[in-house]
């Protein structure tokens, strides 16, 4: 209601702080969201892995329409997991890939799967996006550990937190291949069904 009456710096300090508080407003989201990750009884069923990434590539439509991605989606096997906390873990990592390539006039996202010993299976998701350093691959699943500014990609730096604690939860792991400015490859191992 004020606006006219304000000067153009007095709009922009209201802009930021308005700003600051959307990503505060994210951010508290995000480690509510993480707490509740470590402390939710698992619901393990048999889980169509085909399903459940159709389902998530449908959440994402508001983040891909419009854009040129190239989508290599291969036959995935079922797997015994508890099925929305492992939809978060696809959202997380598809999320990720669509917006690690947004600087690419056709951006190219595989999903795929691999056998491993002791009856689980290797979930891989690759993109020719930003990727990374390799050297600090190690960071990249902490809490904050953000390894591009928020100024390039926004979020929270909680995300992959919360898909390494899924991961273990279900007694898997999480890693991840990278190189900058050629893309990454994060895998995550669960129980085959």
């Amino acid at each position: 209601d004020a606006a006219e009456s304000l000067s153009a710096e007095h709009l922009a300090h209201l802009t930021t702080i308005s700003r600051a508080a959307t990503r505060m407003g994210g951010l508290i989201d995000d480690l509510l969201q993480f707490s509740h990750v470590g402390r939710t009884e698992l619901q393990k069923t048999h889980v169509d892995l085909n399903a459940l990434v159709r389902e998530t590539l449908d959440d994402l439509k508001p983040e891909t329409d419009g854009r040129n991605i190239a989508w290599n989606i291969h036959p995935l096997p079922p797997v015994l997991a508890d099925r929305s906390l492992l939809h978060m873990v696809l959202l997380n990592l598809l999320s990720n890939a669509v917006k690690f390539t947004g600087a690419r006039a056709e951006a190219t996202i595989e999903i795929g799967a691999a056998d491993d010993d002791g009856g689980k299976t290797a979930i891989f998701i690759r993109d020719n996006g930003a990727g990374f350093d390799q050297q600090y691959a190690g960071k990249l699943f902490g809490a904050f550990q953000r390894l591009h500014s928020q100024a390039e990609f926004a979020g929270s730096g909680v995300g992959l937190a919360n898909v390494q604690r899924i991961i273990h939860r279900h007694g898997g792991q999480v890693w991840a291949e990278g190189e900058v400015d050629r893309g990454a490859k994060f895998y995550f191992s669960i129980q085959k069904a």
